[in-house]
């Protein structure tokens, strides 16, 4: 009674509304009685009618017949029970496909039947073709990549390891497994390492190790070698899995160490070079220098040697002309002193001999000057001062002035200084007997010329002014120098040493000489000397 009351509904659930092949099978007369919609659908068959109309397909799903097993021994078999197996199925446009077969025999009113159910496979081939080729992705990408890749569960335990990083640890294949992350890195820092291993855990992200940092990892034998690492994660039935991909950097490491000591190298061979150049360059500018002083030396000395030549010259010439003077006139007044041998010519003898004498100290002054000159150039002339009365040294300085002046010359004296003070007499008197010997000489009859003599609270200032023909502004330039005479006195006796001697005097004792003249108005000399340094102060 229960299966009449479900049959109905049971076959037309299980036989007609299934996704799969079903058709019950004649056995007696080898053929399909009815097949189900899906099945029809399934062998490309617009009907029923249209699949149990074809001769071929009505009487076996086979694309082939069978050669090893004949059909009656093969209906025999499944009458006796059941049957099942994969096999390649052709729709009715030729297109294969692969279903799994099975067979059920049954008995209904006196009469065999089977029910046969075939399940198209395609899609369940094509999934073990994608998971296939899955795995040997995974096999090319995992384990044989050319890097070390570890995962690890969120504890810290591998699960799983790829060849290459058993390799580069020093474990034989699957020893790594179960073992914990913090067993590959060095023991200083393994207690630092799981401390971050639970900060990525809590916040994981895809990112590289280290921030600048060296990396080290630790193997099987307790050795310690430069990596890098980046990590990344996923998860697996809500579990976190964390990736760790490590390249040892030993040769990386070795090639930046032998490139730092060649970048060392060479900077320690370009210090030496850039040392060399500068020593070398230093040493070509104090040849250079040396050079430069050389060629100075010698063109001071050529211009020295050119400058005593031309001394030399004036020299002779101006000693040619200033003893022949003084001399001719000594040998005229000797010739004449022997005419005038009578008592009563002796006054014509004393001219002569009057004459002679003033040639004699013409030659004698000439002759100081020289030696003057000698000295100084020598250095051996030095400034002895001592307590001096200024205003005494002036007056006999000038009274012994009186015998050179012409008719109507007077020396004029304005005379305010200490009554002591500590100078060199002796240079002091040359100066002014040269100054006194160029104004008495260079001024006319009846001329004047004036000493004035002041001071302050340092220094002394002598003034010697003539009236005589001056000197003229180009002239002025060269007073000062040795043998030098102006143009408008060539006519005049005179060595042109007195000026060069008085500077070198005035130099000596520590002062200055300036002078200022026109041409027919006079001449100015002015001589500052210091003279606060003195016992007295």
């Amino acid at each position: 009674m229960l299966t009449d009351l479900y049959s109905s509904g049971l076959v037309d659930l299980l036989f007609e509304k299934s996704d799969d092949f079903n058709g019950i099978f004649d056995l007696v007369d080898e053929r399909y009685t009815h097949v189900n919609r899906a099945g029809v659908a399934m062998l490309g068959y617009l009907s029923e009618q249209a699949f149990l109309a074809d001769t071929l397909r009505s009487h076996s799903l086979r694309i082939r017949s069978l050669a090893d097993e004949p059909q009656p021994s093969l209906i025999d078999r499944i009458k006796s029970g059941y049957h099942q197996e994969d096999l390649e199925i052709n729709r009715q446009n030729g297109q294969p496909f692969w279903g799994h077969l099975t067979i059920h025999a049954f008995t209904t009113h006196g009469r065999p039947y089977a029910l046969i159910r075939l399940v198209d496979q395609d899609r369940l081939r094509q999934a073990e073709r994608d998971l296939e080729q899955n795995v040997r992705r995974y096999e090319a990408i995992f384990s044989n990549a050319t890097i070390g890749i570890i995962v690890c569960d969120q504890h810290g335990r591998i699960v799983s390891v790829n060849q290459l990083a058993d390799q580069l640890f020093g474990y034989e294949t699957g020893e790594l497994y179960g073992k914990t992350i913090e067993q590959l890195v060095p023991t200083s820092v393994s207690s630092y390492h799981e401390k971050l291993r639970h900060s990525f855990n809590a916040n994981p992200q895809v990112r590289s190790m280290g921030h600048n940092r060296d990396l080290h990892a630790q193997r099987n034998d307790g050795s310690i070698f430069p990596v890098e690492i980046s990590l990344s994660y996923f998860r697996l039935e809500d579990e976190l899995y964390v990736v760790a991909y490590v390249i040892d950097i030993t040769v990386k490491k070795a090639a930046e160490r032998q490139l730092i000591e060649h970048r060392d190298h060479i900077e320690r061979l370009n210090a030496d070079l850039e040392q060399k150049v500068a020593d070398r360059t230093h040493a070509l500018m104090n040849t250079l220098d040396q050079l430069e002083q050389s060629k100075d030396e010698l063109n001071k000395a050529l211009a020295a040697e050119r400058e005593l030549g031309e001394l030399k010259s004036r020299f002779v010439s101006m000693a040619s002309h200033e003893f022949r003077t003084p001399l001719t006139t000594v040998l005229t007044s000797a010739a004449l002193i022997e005419k005038y041998p009578a008592e009563e010519q002796q006054q014509k003898r004393q001219k002569h001999i009057n004459r002679i004498r003033s040639s004699v100290n013409q030659l004698n002054d000439i002759l100081e000057e020289f030696l003057s000159v000698g000295k100084l150039e020598e250095g051996r002339i030095e400034t002895n001062p001592v307590a001096v009365d200024l205003t005494r040294l002036v007056n006999e300085t000038v009274a012994d002035m009186q015998s050179m002046l012409k008719d109507g010359q007077t020396i004029q004296t304005v005379l305010k200084s200490p009554e002591s003070v500590w100078i060199d007499p002796s240079l002091l008197r040359k100066i002014m007997i040269n100054l006194l010997s160029n104004a008495i000489k260079y001024s006319g009859p009846g001329s004047v010329v004036t000493v004035a003599l002041q001071y302050d609270a340092d220094w002394l200032t002598l003034r010697i002014r003539d009236q005589g023909v001056g000197i003229s502004p180009d002239d002025q330039e060269h007073l000062f120098e040795r043998f030098f005479r102006a143009k408008n006195v060539m006519t005049i006796a005179g060595t042109g040493l007195g000026l060069h001697i008085v500077r070198r005097y005035v130099d000596l004792m520590g002062g200055h000489v300036t002078l200022t003249s026109e041409l027919n108005q006079g001449t100015t000399v002015l001589i500052t000397l210091p003279y606060a340094n003195h016992p007295a102060d």
